[in-house]
């Protein structure tokens, strides 16, 4: 990581993401938490190693999800291709595999209460297959 002129690390930048719906929050770890990955439109991203924690709020979810991360990719205006976005991707980062395991498992469980077990299948089934 790389480290202030005063010899100390910075502090990873922290972002409060409050879901007002579950299928809002279900569709965006469709799209990016279970890849492991997000990726952030911007024109001005931050430096490759920049530290988030990501606090994430989502009704029916009594605590909040603390996901950790990191910028991995920048994307400048100069290396996007007609129709892609400048911007950075965050990589997910876990203390270990069984928090990881445990996270899927509490959203498999939010996405079961609200879709039902046969329609959650199908989600699992999906995100495996990519």
């Amino acid at each position: 990581m790389a480290k202030f002129d005063n010899g100390k690390e910075p502090k990873p930048i922290e972002m409060q993401v409050d879901y007002k719906r579950v299928n809002t929050f279900l569709s965006d770890y469709c799209k990016n938490i279970s890849r492991n990955y997000t990726f952030i439109k911007t024109h001005n991203p931050l430096a490759v190693g920049t530290q988030f924690i990501f606090k994430i709020s989502v009704p029916n979810l009594p605590d909040t999800i603390i996901l950790k991360g990191s910028v991995k990719r920048v994307i400048t205006e100069q290396d996007t291709e007609e129709g892609k976005n400048p911007g950075m991707e965050i990589s997910f980062e876990y203390d270990s595999e069984a928090e990881k395991a445990r996270l899927f498992a509490r959203i498999e469980k939010l996405i079961d209460e609200n879709f039902g077990e046969a329609i959650g299948e199908k989600i699992r089934q999906y995100l495996s297959s990519r």
